[in-house]
């Protein structure tokens, strides 16, 4: 495993993250989510291979993803300085108002047996709080002790920007990490978010990296019960199956010019990119081994332009939307 410091803290993280929403009581969220057995079997496996870098929310399963991964911890005997542990809030009572992130990390702590979170993640930007009250809020939660870094996730660059100027004016704690949707198939963060992110020294740490399963198969539609029933994943990705085709089938050619698999070379352009973490979420250990081999492939300047040449615009989906006339945020059953 190979490891990297997370924005200007000296957190080290593993650059492969697990991502928990796939632990769960099936049903609670996701039909295809794992019981706690199994979900325990998928992280003690990612801590033998190295891995120490886990990401949930307060939402995964109703917060049985954070009960599931403190848990295991636990059942492991993992000391609590051996594991990064990053969770998130918004999509609960309140959204980001000072009383929701004060209420929601206690929350999280006590499910996930810890005293502290490594970094605290705002999931989306909340539109009916003042930004001064959501980083005031964040900065208490660091002075308390209850979290060493904070992040941020899907949001448009001016939002992430005007966030971090707050913060800085104030003297506050500002984002170290940005958790946004970015693969092969989506790319739109590039023209904005992604600079900003880099201009800063803030870490990347993409969830679906693999595009929800369509970057590590030719086909595009699977037999398993996930492909079968995620509609967030539908909704994602089907509107562009035909004009993303292409790509994937160039992912398919450097698979087999590596002797790889496809997984492995859409990880790999990860790193290429400057990615620090890519978030992997995975329902089988093998998803790990071939995550973590995945460190091991050096792709060209001329492989990643080849992967990248036929891309053309999406529309956005992640970062979510405001009405100016009714005050509503409009969320995307698809995003």
């Amino acid at each position: 495993m190979q490891y990297a410091k997370l924005g200007h803290t000296d957190i080290n993280v593993s650059k492969v993250c697990i991502g928990a929403m796939s632990f769960g009581k099936p049903g609670t969220m996701h039909k295809w989510s794992l019981p706690y057995d199994e979900s325990e079997q998928v992280i003690r496996h990612a801590l033998d291979l190295g891995i120490n870098f886990f990401d949930t929310a307060n939402g995964y399963s109703k917060g049985i993803s954070e009960e599931y991964l403190g848990r295991a911890f636990k059942a492991n005997q993992i000391p609590r300085d051996k594991v990064v542990i990053s969770s998130k809030v918004y999509f609960n009572p309140g959204r980001l108002s000072k009383e929701a992130i004060h209420r929601e990390i206690d929350g999280s702590l006590k499910r996930l047996g810890t005293d502290y979170l490594d970094l605290y993640i705002i999931h989306r930007f909340d539109y009916e709080t003042p930004i001064e009250e959501i980083m005031e809020a964040l900065n208490d939660l660091v002075k308390a002790g209850k979290v060493r870094a904070i992040g941020a996730s899907a949001m448009y660059g001016y939002q992430f920007q005007n966030m971090q100027q707050v913060a800085k004016d104030r003297g506050w704690a500002q984002f170290q990490a940005m958790e946004n949707h970015y693969n092969l198939l989506y790319r739109e963060d590039e023209r904005e978010l992604i600079p900003i992110c880099q201009q800063m020294g803030v870490s990347l740490m993409p969830y679906s990296p693999l595009a929800s399963g369509h970057l590590s198969h030719k086909d595009w539609q699977v037999d398993t019960l996930r492909s079968q029933t995620d509609r967030v994943a539908m909704g994602k990705y089907d509107r562009a199956e035909q004009q993303d085709l292409g790509i994937v089938d160039r992912v398919d050619e450097l698979a087999q010019k590596y002797q790889v698999s496809m997984s492995q070379i859409a990880l790999a352009w990860q790193w290429a990119k400057g990615v620090v973490a890519p978030i992997v979420g995975s329902t089988k250990t093998q998803h790990l081994d071939d995550a973590a081999a995945a460190l091991a492939i050096k792709l060209t300047p001329e492989d990643v332009n080849y992967l990248e040449e036929l891309y053309v615009p999406h529309e956005i989906v992640g970062a979510i939307d405001h009405n100016p006339d009714t005050g509503t945020v409009l969320i995307d059953e698809k995003k």
